[in-house]
C-alpha cells in the first residue's frame, strides 16, 4: 500500500470495495456507480458533522446538488479497493455551498476521479431555494477548508 498524497489535508474518507456489479459492459465502474459513491460519502461526512436527516426535517430544509464535474482519470475495477475523501470547500453565508472529492486505489497510491459539486439550499416543502438554517450555517462554515476549489462565480 502505497501512502495517499491528498489534494487538501485531512479528508473524510469511505472505504469502498468494487463490486462486479458496480462495473459495466466495459469491464470498469460505471458513471452512475461513481455518482453514488460521491453521494453516500457526501451524507456520510454531513451527518458525521452532525448534519443529520434529523435536523433536515426539524428545519425543513436540504442542501440540494445543483452542479456535480467528474475527471475520470483512470478505470477503477472489480476487486479494486479504494478510498474516497471529500472536504467542504466553500459556503456563502445564505445559501451555496461546495464539495471536493478524490478516489484513490491505495495499491499503487493512482488517482482515479477528482471532482467537485456545488450545492443550494432548498425547502423540502416547497423544492425552492431557501435561505440555509443557523445550524447549517455553523455547520458548513465550520467545516469548510481552505485551499479547495469553492464556489465557482454565480
Amino acid at each position: 500500500m502505497n501512502p495517499i498524497d491528498w489534494d487538501l489535508p485531512d479528508p473524510f474518507t469511505l472505504d469502498i470495495d468494487v463490486q462486479a456489479a458496480d462495473t459495466d459492459r466495459l469491464g470498469h465502474a460505471n458513471n452512475v456507480v461513481y455518482l453514488r459513491w460521491l453521494e453516500d460519502v457526501s451524507w456520510a461526512h454531513i451527518e458525521s458533522l452532525g448534519m443529520t436527516w434529523a435536523l433536515h426535517e426539524e428545519t425543513g430544509k436540504a442542501m440540494a446538488i445543483t452542479r456535480t464535474e467528474i475527471d475520470y482519470l483512470a478505470a477503477a475495477n472489480a476487486g479494486d479497493r479504494l478510498v474516497l475523501g471529500t472536504w467542504l470547500t466553500g459556503f456563502d453565508g445564505r445559501f451555496r455551498s461546495a464539495r471536493q472529492f478524490q478516489l484513490v486505489r491505495p495499491a499503487d497510491g493512482k488517482t482515479l476521479v477528482r471532482a467537485m459539486s456545488t450545492h443550494a439550499c432548498v425547502d423540502l416543502k416547497t423544492q425552492r431555494p431557501s435561505r440555509a438554517p443557523k445550524a447549517f450555517a455553523e455547520i458548513l462554515a465550520g467545516a469548510s477548508v481552505a485551499g479547495g476549489r469553492g464556489l465557482p462565480d454565480a
